[in-house]
């Protein structure tokens, strides 16, 4: 069989890998690597650097609109890609490069979805008036390119609502995975101790944007009995609006609190998982997720998930198996109430958490690995090849 040659163009990549997309990319690029006659390539944000083709945005846009920055340099990763068979874009941010490259050198682009602009509005909170540019840049790209793989059934039927044009032939669904040898469970006490969190503890990672529900979480906490503590694993606020609400929040909960534990900076891995294994239960309260990596992580770690009954997540946390589930209808309060009722609920029932945890490390083991989310992306890519 011909080699592949795979141009994958990506916002994010180490060291600045900050949501689930990059952590997407990472692995997928990773496990592609190991299969045979597939050379990838992986085209970046951020600078030079070694183990990347990394791309600056020009000085003279140094001021610009995020948006408009994204497209100046997606328009000169663009005329770096014309020796690659398929090009292979991830988020809005890149997806006019791949989209550039398909015109100019005729080859095919094929988009991921991780999400979608016309599903997160309050991004015009982070971009402003670039909010409409990210969204034409999407919706250009995802209408003209040769296959769509959305990483959840959820995420492919809002793919479809959202852009009734595209073919449905062309949208297919490839879940994320999750390296089980790499999370897994870590009984490290010692991590915990140097953060000074003592006793149980439920636990919340992510980055702190209205899509993770972060502040639904910390709301619905007052009400959750004292003796359960809760470690915040969260960082680089999406715009100034909500991190000055979590931080208030936070803020409200320690000022009668001694064990809300607030970790600002990102984790290093052996930490990550050192925190997620010890902890009882993991808690994703997002509004909206095409899918929720962190979710298979925590299950990997052999921990119970309380999440959200959003977008992909029930395609992930199987409830009343690996976790439990809360719905979310767009009404706050009874979100929060409801988040109380479960977490109050879970926290008093240890043996039916730790039941959950092994239940959560055996699912994600037998149908989340990256191999085979690998292979099945180079199909697709053979696919539009023919």
């Amino acid at each position: 069989m011909n080699e592949l040659n795979i141009g994958i163009v990506t916002k994010e990549w180490p060291p600045s890998i900050y949501g689930g997309a990059g952590v997407h990319v990472l692995a997928l690029t990773h496990a592609l690597r190991n299969i045979r006659d597939v050379c990838v390539d992986v085209h970046c944000f951020g600078g030079v650097r070694d183990d990347a083709y990394g791309y600056s945005t020009p000085q003279e846009f140094s001021a610009a609109n995020p948006a408009i920055q994204a497209i100046v340099t997606d328009l000169d990763i663009a005329s770096h890609l014309s020796d690659v068979d398929v090009v292979h874009s991830h988020t809005w941010y890149a997806n006019m490069a791949g989209h550039f490259a398909a015109l100019s050198y005729k080859i095919p682009h094929v988009v991921s979805a991780h999400s979608l602009e016309p599903l997160r509005p309050w991004k015009a909170e982070q971009l402003g008036g670039g909010y409409a540019i990210s969204s034409w840049a999407e919706k250009t790209a995802f209408e003209a390119a040769a296959a769509i793989i959305a990483v959840s059934d959820s995420m492919r039927a809002d793919v479809l609502t959202a852009y009734p044009s595209i073919d449905a032939d062309k949208v297919v669904t490839i879940r994320n995975g999750v390296d089980t040898s790499k999370f897994a469970p870590n009984l490290d006490e010692s991590v915990a101790r140097s953060f000074g969190v003592t006793g149980r503890y439920a636990i919340f990672v992510g980055r702190i944007t209205r899509q993770k529900g972060l502040a639904h979480l910390l709301r619905a906490w007052k009400q959750v009995p004292e003796e359960y503590g809760l470690v915040l694993a969260a960082g680089n606020p999406d715009e100034e609006g909500i991190g000055n609400e979590v931080a208030q929040l936070i803020a409200e909960l320690q000022a009668t609190r001694r064990n809300i534990w607030w970790i600002k900076d990102m984790l290093p891995h052996e930490k990550l998982t050192a925190m997620l294994s010890g902890a009882d239960l993991f808690i994703c309260p997002s509004v909206y997720e095409p899918l929720g990596i962190v979710n298979l992580e925590a299950m990997s770690c052999e921990t119970a998930v309380l999440a959200s009954r959003v977008g992909g997540i029930p395609e992930v946390v199987s409830d009343k198996e690996t976790g439990e589930l809360v719905a979310y209808t767009g009404e706050s309060a009874d979100f929060e109430g409801a988040l109380t009722e479960s977490i109050s609920r879970l926290m008093s029932s240890p043996e039916l958490l730790k039941g959950y945890g092994a239940a959560g490390r055996i699912r994600a083991m037998t149908y989340f690995g990256w191999e085979a989310v690998a292979q099945a992306t180079v199909d697709v890519y053979r696919s539009v090849m023919t």
